[in-house]
């Protein structure tokens, strides 16, 4: 079987440069990053949620999670300035791809009366963001290890240049897409 990868190589780029009519290679649309943010927002009553949250969101990356903190404080949500708040991880190269590969054959799936990402999740400069609203979707995430469901926010950066080239790589990559939208 091959790899996203592999896969990219040999068939998204050729087929993106017909569909786009790109002459040079290196217009074509890549995947630049994938950055996981998870907010911790119980932190203030348990501080042991953070680090759970940040070895979950360590498993899920494979890679190790920076804790965010906060930049002002906020007296109605019990926040100070510098207190942990989230964490995040950041994937390139490698990793990206096998996370790819990983949420669009696995994890996705595996959600509850699933009919497909909203497509109206780009920001107008190719880049696309989802919210995951559990993290038992992730085949790394043990059942009986978990203490509360988490969600996360996972953002897909492209070298596109549009959300319609960007679009059209994430689903030759094979993100399911809503229909009728």
């Amino acid at each position: 079987m091959k790899t996203l990868k592999e896969r990219y190589q040999k068939e998204i780029i050729p087929g993106l440069m017909k569909e786009f009519k790109f002459k040079n290679i290196n217009q074509v649309p890549k995947l630049t990053k994938i950055v996981i943010n998870r907010g911790v927002g119980e932190v203030t009553q348990n501080a042991k949620a953070m680090e759970i949250a940040t070895a979950e969101l360590t498993l899920i990356a494979g890679q190790k999670a920076a804790i965010t903190k906060a930049k002002k404080s906020i007296a109605t949500f019990k926040i100070r300035a510098g207190m942990p708040i989230g964490c995040k991880v950041t994937i390139r190269g490698d990793r990206m791809f096998s996370f790819m590969d990983k949420l669009v054959n696995i994890s996705l799936p595996k959600i509850r009366d699933f009919r497909g990402v909203n497509p109206k999740s780009f920001d107008g400069n190719g880049n696309y963001s989802m919210g995951i609203t559990e993290q038992l979707i992730f085949p790394e995430v043990d059942y009986d290890k978990i203490d509360k469901i988490r969600g996360m926010d996972i953002t897909i950066c492209t070298s596109a240049q549009n959300d319609k080239e960007a679009r059209s790589l994430l689903e030759a990559i094979g993100i399911p897409f809503r229909k009728g939208q």
